[in-house]
């Protein structure tokens, strides 16, 4: 059953045409099966020299809106069914208009204030349903959704009747694959609600339902839908759930990525797996929300503990490696011999720092010109000599000159300015 609306602007017109012959001769004995003029006595005025009074029953509220009336005030809904099966009664067809002018607001049951309107037939499996927009109480129909209504309403009707098309019969799993179905979508819409859509069959239907959809069924066919309510997350979970239980029943199932958990899903800490990492990048944010040379010393001494420190335990790991790659190959001795490389070089960086925490708690503080200038000794000569006791390079040249021959004589030095430290390359 088939409903296509249309609007008007000439009742009369309208009306000799479908009580005439037709355009091509085929209208059949015109004849009024239902209608409500509120008054006005329709049935009287649908011969064929009353069609103008009866045009004027139907506009005269129209006429009482003056300037407000629409400029296509008469509704037309002609309703056609399968010409397969067998025709309506026009007692059935009467039943079938009046619950049209129902669904769409038309004239609803139990509505004085309601438009007026007559259903007439003309033609065999069809009836023709002509109405006026404005209303008995001065109101006027505001048809935005009659061809949604219209269509939801003759489904019904269909399926009460029997007239809707049986399910095809099951074909066997070769065909199937060879003519694959199109797949169900789930997706989000720009209004932000859920729609699956493709489900045409009984069983994916009742998946969908089961998931939590709701069955929509409209002029656009079988739709399941979420309540516009449904919370964002709850969206994503059931969309999930629907697609997997419709993937385990063999239907192909295109998910929206942003309604798929698998891919929303994020490791709640992306380092959980590397822990020395994540604790070392704790240390690395303590060194740099240091407000003070004490508190600097303290967050470095995380790294350079002599027996606990961050720089201890790599180099115990990197030695323990080398030996460890040592013990399961004998070949890999180049390997190992690289890991214990690395520890050496840790073991160097140890070294380097040293005795730094004194100098960590100046940081910040006094410049260290201004704070050593009073200990400093006024012997130019033990400085110098101090500094070449320790050093590697005077000692080696002690070594080679002595084995020459040469005595070397101490001079002494002109005052230099101290110079400044700088960064070491």
């Amino acid at each position: 059953m088939i409903a296509h609306l249309q609007r008007a602007s000439d009742t009369a017109g309208l009306l000799t045409y479908l009580y005439g012959p037709g355009e091509r001769g085929d209208h059949v004995n015109p004849r009024l099966v239902a209608g409500d003029g509120h008054g006005a006595p329709i049935e009287l005025l649908t011969e064929p020299g009353s069609l103008s009074y009866l045009a004027q029953a139907l506009d005269a509220p129209v006429e009482r809106l003056g300037v407000r009336a629409p400029a296509r005030p008469t509704w037309v809904c002609s309703v056609r069914s399968d010409p397969r099966l067998p025709d309506l009664t026009d007692a059935q067809w009467a039943d079938v208009a009046r619950r049209l002018v129902s669904a769409t607001g038309i004239a609803p049951d139990g509505d004085p204030g309601a438009c007026r309107w007559i259903a007439l037939r003309n033609q065999p499996r069809q009836v023709h349903v002509v109405a006026t927009l404005a209303r008995e109480d001065g109101g006027l129909h505001h048809g935005y959704r009659d061809a949604f209504r219209l269509q939801a309403e003759c489904r019904r009707i269909a399926a009460e009747l029997g007239h809707l098309a049986t399910a095809s019969p099951p074909t066997s799993r070769a065909q199937e694959t060879s003519v694959p179905a199109p797949p169900i979508t789930i997706s989000s819409e720009f209004s932000g609600s859920v729609v699956a859509k493709g489900a045409t069959d009984d069983l994916s239907a009742m998946i969908l339902k089961h998931a939590g959809f709701q069955q929509i069924q409209d002029w656009h066919g079988r739709r399941h839908r979420l309540p516009t309510t449904t919370p964002v997350a709850d969206q994503v979970a059931i969309a999930s759930h629907a697609a997997e239980m419709l993937r385990a029943a063999r239907y192909d199932v295109a998910l929206a990525p942003s309604l798929d958990v698998a891919r929303m899903s994020t490791p709640a800490n992306p380092l959980e797996s590397y822990a020395a990492g994540a604790a070392l990048l704790q240390i690395t944010d303590a060194i740099r929300s240091a407000e003070n040379g004490e508190g600097l010393r303290r967050a470095v001494d995380q790294l350079l503990h002599p027996e606990h420190g961050a720089l201890e335990r790599v180099r115990e790991a990197l030695e323990v490696a080398g030996e460890h790659i040592s013990d399961l190959d004998d070949e890999a001795y180049r390997l190992a011999d690289r890991f214990g490389f690395a520890a050496d070089f840790v073991c160097s960086a140890q070294s380097e720092l040293v005795d730094s925490e004194d100098e960590l708690r100046r940081v910040g503080g006094p410049s260290r010109s201004e704070a050593e200038a009073p200990t400093r000794s006024s012997n130019p000569f033990a400085s110098r000599s101090a500094a070449l006791a320790v050093s590697p390079a005077a000692a080696k040249a002690e070594v080679a000159t002595t084995a020459f021959g040469i005595d070397v004589v101490e001079s002494v030095p002109s005052a230099r300015p101290p110079r400044a430290s700088g960064p070491r390359r």
